[in-house]
């Protein structure tokens, strides 16, 4: 079997609607080199988007997890974003994220490349009980995000996410006589007359400090224009902009199974590297061609687009139904 005809294509991409388990099982063994991806949480109140009782969580996503390490290269990554959770009426922290974590690791030989954490200074405090009325917890504003991979040496560069200099280091660079002395540190670290060298900028840390908020962005300006409501509990770019830049050269293939609004998509396609979005919802990977609109896109040629879309979408839905009750 091949994958079905997509909802819409770009120059680089395509995007499916369907469930990412059967649309999986369509791809070539080792044919992807990013999985990137960030599944409905487990979360205890259920969600426009759709979520999976805490219970049932991992088992669930491991399912999706099993076929993407068979699609995944030799050298590939899997980045997995998971937002925390609490227990049901508790207040005490779900540990799904490293259950979900371990259990790939020991069941299905993942390796933990690194494991990376999302801060998100403008989310607002959650969950309620505990932080806005009773006050006994801290706002939950970092996201487990698990860089897995099939081999301890998967492809990555960081020269290519190279973050700004601190002021001190440029004052450093500028005059490292003045600052700093070469020579071993009590902790150990070595540090020689290089230290000083520009490189083009810092390495980056495992703490990723992204905001979401994406109010000026393309996808939100025609949906707000258009009536359309936007995908509820969408990423940054920023964010699979870094690993896809750390983990991937252009021309490479990245798979994002649960796409949402395609933000993974859209920046693979900025960035020229080829993709391909998994998304069940109709309505919600169709909203998602706004993000290759430009902004000042007409809203009636826009909502014109989106319900074309949504009906070609229903035409394909009803001539499968038809064909699979006539072989019943």
């Amino acid at each position: 079997m091949a994958l079905p005809n997509p909802l819409y294509t770009t120059d680089c991409g395509a995007a499916y609607v369907g469930d990412s388990l059967a649309l999986l099982d369509q791809l070539e063994d080792d044919s992807i080199d990013l999985v990137l991806t960030s599944p409905p949480f487990a979360l205890q109140r259920k969600k426009t988007y759709g979520n999976v009782e805490q219970e049932d969580y991992v088992d669930w996503l491991f399912e999706f997890c099993k076929k993407v390490y068979r699609v995944l290269s030799p050298t590939g990554s899997f980045v997995l974003d998971l937002g925390g959770a609490y227990q049901s009426k508790r207040p005490v922290r779900s540990l799904y994220n490293y259950r979900i974590l371990i259990k790939l690791c020991d069941e299905l030989e993942f390796r933990l490349a690194e494991e990376f954490f999302w801060f998100n200074p403008a989310k607002l405090p959650s969950p309620i009980e505990w932080v806005n009325k009773r006050k006994i917890r801290a706002k939950d504003a970092v996201n487990t995000v698990w860089w897995l991979s099939k081999t301890d040496h998967p492809k990555a560069n960081v020269s290519n996410v190279l973050v700004p200099y601190s002021d001190r280091m440029k004052k450093l660079q500028a005059n490292p006589q003045k600052y700093y002395t070469p020579k071993e540190r009590p902790s150990g670290h070595d540090i020689g007359k290089n230290f000083a060298t520009d490189n083009g900028g810092a390495i980056p840390s495992n703490l990723l400090e992204i905001p979401n908020t994406e109010s000026n962005s393309s996808y939100i300006q025609i949906c707000k224009s258009a009536s359309i409501a936007p995908h509820p509990a969408r990423f940054p770019q920023k964010l699979p902009m870094f690993f896809i830049k750390f983990l991937t050269e252009p021309g490479d293939k990245v798979l994002d199974i649960f796409a949402g609004s395609n933000t993974t998509g859209f920046v693979a396609e900025e960035l020229e590297r080829k993709w391909i979005a998994f998304e069940e919802e109709s309505a919600y990977l169709a909203a998602s061609a706004f993000r290759f609109l430009g902004k000042t896109q007409n809203p009636d040629d826009a909502l014109a687009l989106y319900e074309n879309l949504l009906r070609q979408q229903e035409a394909v839905y009803l001539s499968t139904s038809k064909q699979l009750v006539m072989k019943l």
